[in-house]
């Protein structure tokens, strides 16, 4: 395991940490070709810091004390299954920090909040193009042969 990896911290999102946090998701979001606008961004860390079980919650990689990488996912119900399941939304590495354990460690976080809530499923989608994520997914997951359809906009 690289230094890195070795002195993580995975912690919840916390109130101070929306200047951080909004460096790393539209990071994030860029990586994905996609913007939003500020209304979202507040929408969104206010749910992060929720109590409702039914909103997003949130974790950061932490490194040197400087938010490195960030998760965010969802309980939700299921109709194919008795408890609830984890959906894993959005994770993302700082890029000057890939391929050290960053994202790995967050999955693991999420398997852990998972499983310590009595959801031992977790899902989460990415994009064809997305290689490395991807090679890191096929030794902590099994891909499915789904494909994903949405609503047309407009």
């Amino acid at each position: 395991m690289s230094s890195t990896a070795t002195h993580l911290t995975i912690r919840p999102i916390a109130a101070g940490d929306e200047p951080a946090w909004r460096r790393l998701w539209t990071g994030y979001l860029s990586y994905y070709r996609t913007t939003l606008p500020d209304a979202v961004y507040a929408s969104t860390f206010a749910r992060l810091l929720s109590d409702d079980l039914r909103e997003p919650r949130g974790l950061l990689a932490v490194a040197g004390g400087e938010p490195v990488g960030l998760a965010h996912y969802i309980f939700h119900r299921h109709c194919w299954r008795i408890e609830e399941t984890c959906y894993l939304q959005d994770l993302f590495t700082d890029p000057a920090l890939r391929g050290r354990g960053v994202a790995r460690q967050l999955i693991l976080a999420v398997y852990a909040a998972a499983d310590a809530a009595g959801y031992p499923s977790v899902y989460w989608q990415t994009e064809e193009y997305n290689y490395y994520g991807r090679m890191l997914y096929d030794q902590v997951g099994v891909r499915t042969p789904f494909i994903r359809y949405v609503r047309p906009q407009g």
